[in-house]
């Protein structure tokens, strides 16, 4: 008996990375056939597109394959940094990433030396529905798992917003776009009924059955709507500039069953620029395109007041510090003065998409209200 071959899932395959160079963060806004998209600017047909996402995704070397949405524009949110006694850091990660479903990325992020701000060692990114307020539910979070202090940090503007690993892995320090990047404003986009009706059957991972030429099919039967009308409404989104990019998401942390990493060390970093240059700075910064977050985020005293910070991986740590060199000596070539500068290295690690939904806050709460902290 012929055995059939097997599909190959590791993402150093040269068919599964042509996919993965366009599928991680290279197609913008909404599409209407965006495996058919992914095989048109990756060459490879579209019948291979689908059987290897399928199977990427069976193996768990791409952890969902969704469409996302910028949350800045439908929620408030912030980055969140807390400072939690030692003895209580992985129970009160496991807490935010298992209990809480407003918390997005929950991180341990660490620092070489003693720093400004090197004791908060627990990340977490934070998102609240519109008629919320942040800290109401982070000082419920707080007394939730001990914590002694918590600064959120809403982004003030946004640089740089995608996630492509798999291209990512060949940059060389310094690479950057012809033209400082333009910053994107985190105003509320106010949406109708019918639009919030689409936007939450379309944002939810797809389903194996669902990787194929028509994904959206499905999703515009449960929103109780033509097909049609359910894209075009989609593309309003769009232009309302709530959709993010339609993407594969790599397990980026953990190595695959084949012990294959896609990266080994995340770095956060932190600049302190002049007060009234932070969108200029922000605009240079996030022109680098080894950048896959860049913010405009104000620091406190806590972190030396910087105001720029930003996100980069690699499978080398001296890598990633040549690549911030390169983006320093940039900012002195443009003009910009670094007043301070660090980097906070990720440890430990866990990504779910941030809940928005109103119902889901106040049921949160519901259960919360009245237990007593610290529950860890």
């Amino acid at each position: 008996m012929t055995a059939v071959p097997q599909v190959p899932v590791e993402h150093t395959d040269e068919i599964n990375a042509r996919i993965l160079a366009v599928s991680e963060d290279r197609i913008r806004g909404f599409a209407e056939q965006p495996f058919e998209d992914i095989a048109t600017i990756s060459g490879v047909p579209f019948e291979t597109v689908v059987e290897r996402i399928r199977a990427m995704l069976q193996a768990g070397v791409i952890r969902r394959v969704r469409q996302t949405l910028l949350a800045n524009k439908l929620a408030e949110g912030a980055l969140v940094a807390w400072k939690v006694p030692t003895g209580k850091l992985d129970a009160a990660f496991d807490f935010m990433f298992k209990q809480d479903p407003f918390s997005g990325h929950v991180v341990l992020r660490s620092t070489d030396r003693e720093v400004s701000g090197s004791d908060y060692k627990l990340w977490t990114t934070l998102k609240v529905p519109l008629d919320r307020n942040m800290k109401e539910h982070a000082d419920v979070l707080k007394r939730l798992v001990g914590a002694e202090e918590y600064l959120l940090m809403p982004a003030l503007g946004i640089f740089a917003l995608g996630v492509g690993h798999v291209r990512r892995k060949t940059m060389e320090p310094g690479e950057k776009a012809d033209q400082p990047v333009k910053m994107l404003t985190t105003n509320i986009a106010e949406l109708s009924e019918e639009e919030w009706n689409v936007l939450l059957n379309l944002k939810g991972e797809l389903s194996l059955e669902e990787i194929d030429r028509d994904p959206w099919a499905g999703r515009a039967v449960k929103a109780r709507i033509p097909l049609d009308r359910f894209c075009e409404v989609a593309k309003s989104l769009d232009r309302k500039g709530v959709i993010g990019r339609f993407s594969t998401f790599l397990e980026h942390v953990k190595p695959s069953a084949g012990g294959v990493r896609v990266t080994r060390f995340n770095a956060l970093f932190h600049w302190k620029v002049p007060e009234g240059m932070q969108e200029r700075a922000g605009s240079e910064v996030g022109r680098h395109t080894i950048m896959t977050h860049c913010y405009w985020r104000e620091g406190g005293s806590q972190f030396g007041n910087v105001n720029i910070m930003g996100v980069v991986h690699g499978s080398a740590k001296e890598r990633i510090l040549e690549h911030k060199a390169a983006i320093d000596r940039h900012l002195a070539s443009v003009g910009i003065p670094v007043e301070y500068t660090n980097v906070f290295w990720g440890g430990r690690s866990e990504i779910k998409p941030s809940e928005i939904s109103p119902i889901v806050y106040r049921e949160w709460h519901a259960k919360w209200r009245d237990v007593p902290g610290p529950v860890l």
